[in-house]
């Protein structure tokens, strides 16, 4: 068309364009059509920016900021630690014990887990045991977080060890100091909250210790087991969430001061149920404890135990460590997550049969043309479950399952793309035009099953 136009005359060619515009379209000015689209656009763009965090959007060149991480820190926290006898002594042992299955003078601790299970926690406390304060000689403790600077993380082990205060030029300056000072010494190094993956970041961190004395130690937390699996490290303990006993036990703490609730058996119910409901997880337990804050009424905790806390719009107040695991999320595998927001809570899943519905959906679209998109679907499968977003069904290895705060932690994410009707009860049937996704119970909603 363009090649035929330009060879008319000019007054011409305006003619021939205009036969080919649709008369609807010449109607009103360009202005009138398009404003109610830019007003539409105008108001999605500003509820993105109120929505920026929950969405983990950010400026250009812009890290993730976890600034709550930063405040971390090894001494005590003055509060009794419930439960992890078993786990501390195990670790001590792995501490304090001859590890002759390492070829360096240092050996790696892992402690593995979602966020909010109490990874730091257990760390602090191995980091103040008495038998451990004895046994190494420095000890440092580095908060790492998101920001794995090779450089920045050597110099605060350096000042550590040192006392001192010193600038250097460059990484490899920094290093031969910091292989000096850490020569024939037995250390512990505990590196919080690792989100790293890069193997080759992790060599040039420990090149230094290369020359300490054996038997130092590395103490890393994590949400992520990639690293540790690179590394070569071997079978993995995840730390699980507390039982009901030491979970209660917990509650009990941080709500009425008390290690039980022997003197308060009218709230012992009430208490049970905030338990279930939190599985078990000691960061929503101690956000729990803490809102009841020396409440003994009983009509109290009957409204924490029916309050909209555990809904929706409320969920950011019991899962916040968990969203961070959601905004370390490649784009692709926030919406495969997200779509998981259509399982109810306890919903058993067969991992083929989740991919093929991701692939149904038209969400494995490989930009990597050597990996079909089923290929693609397992391997973001593998990706969330070592990062705990699943977990294997406790009674079926083959099958699995979302925990019931990561189940909230989807809903929280899921926006108004994805709809599981029995948390919507009231909505209006103009409010579905907006959503994309829908799921229901069909034990729930169908009165009649269907033929075969």
């Amino acid at each position: 068309m363009h090649r035929e136009l330009t060879l008319q005359e000019p007054a011409a060619s305006t003619s021939k364009v205009r036969k080919f515009i649709p008369s609807c379209c010449t109607n009103f000015s360009l202005s009138h059509r398009l404003s109610p689209k830019l007003d539409r656009i105008k108001r999605e763009l500003e509820n993105l920016e109120k929505r920026k965090t929950d969405l983990g959007l950010l400026k250009i060149d812009e890290k993730p900021k976890h600034t709550s991480r930063r405040n971390e820190t090894s001494l005590p926290d003055g509060s009794s630690v419930i439960g992890r006898q078993v786990e501390k002594e195990k670790l001590l042992n792995k501490l304090l014990g001859d590890d002759g299955s390492s070829k360096e003078n240092f050996s790696i601790v892992p402690i593995v887990g979602m966020g909010g299970v109490g990874k730091t926690t257990l760390a602090r406390l191995l980091y103040n045991h008495t038998k451990v304060q004895s046994h190494f000689e420095p000890k440092i403790w580095v908060c790492v977080s998101d920001d794995f600077d090779v450089f920045k993380i050597s110099d605060i082990i350096l000042q550590s060890m040192t006392k001192e205060s010193k600038e250097y030029k460059d990484l490899d300056q920094l290093q031969m100091a910091l292989t000096e000072k850490s020569k024939d010494k037995r250390f512990l190094l505990v590196l919080d909250d690792v989100w790293h993956e890069d193997d080759d970041d992790w060599e040039k961190l420990v090149l230094p210790f290369r020359s300490c004395a054996p038997g130092s130690r590395i103490i890393m937390t994590t949400r992520k087991d990639e690293l540790l699996k690179k590394l070569r490290i071997g079978h993995l303990d995840s730390l699980k969430s507390l039982s009901h006993e030491d979970a209660l036990s917990l509650l009990a703490l941080h709500a009425l001061g008390v290690e039980n609730f022997n003197s308060h058996t009218t709230l012992k119910p009430h208490g049970e149920g905030i338990v279930k409901k939190c599985a078990g997880l000691p960061l929503a337990l101690k956000a729990i404890g803490r809102l009841l804050g020396t409440r003994t009424n009983v009509e109290d905790w009957e409204d924490v135990l029916n309050s909209e806390i555990w809904n929706l719009e409320n969920s950011d107040k019991i899962v916040p460590a968990l969203r961070l695991s959601y905004h370390d999320l490649s784009a692709d595998l926030k919406q495969l997550f997200a779509y998981c927001s259509l399982f109810p809570k306890d919903y058993l899943f067969d991992k083929e049969e989740l991919v093929l519905l991701w692939m149904a959906e038209g969400f494995l679209s490989p930009s990597n043309a050597t990996k079909s998109p089923e290929r693609l679907g397992h391997d973001y499968f593998e990706i969330l479950l070592s990062r705990s977003f699943f977990q294997h069904a406790p009674n079926d290895e083959s099958l699995f399952i979302m925990h019931d705060l990561m189940n909230d932690l989807a809903m929280l994410v899921a926006g108004e793309l994805f709809l599981r009707f029995d948390n919507h009860m009231k909505i209006g049937t103009e409010d579905l035009a907006k959503y994309r996704h829908m799921s229901f119970s069909r034990e729930t909603y169908v009165g009649l099953n269907p033929p075969t």
